[in-house]
């Protein structure tokens, strides 16, 4: 799971034209104490909740996967 964690980082900040992202920064972005987030980008943690979301993504079409993950996104910002 912690190899997860850290493609997707590395992921976001691609997608930031290359801008460095801190722990700190990304955990602030989701919500989530700067120690949990290290705690799951080394592996000493693994929140249920992110496995299990993973497994259902994994069960859906390429554009299914994309209409969902866009739906998230959308449902995030409003809260």
């Amino acid at each position: 799971m912690n190899d997860l964690f850290n493609l997707l980082h590395n992921a976001v900040e691609a997608q930031s034209n290359g801008k460095k992202i801190s722990q700190k920064e990304m955990a602030q972005r989701l919500g989530i104490s700067m120690r949990s987030y290290q705690d799951w980008r080394l592996g000493n943690a693994k929140p249920q909740a992110a496995k299990a979301v993973l497994e259902m993504l994994g069960m859906l079409e390429d554009d299914e996967i994309i209409r969902v993950v866009r739906k998230i996104n959308k449902l995030g910002k409003k809260s």
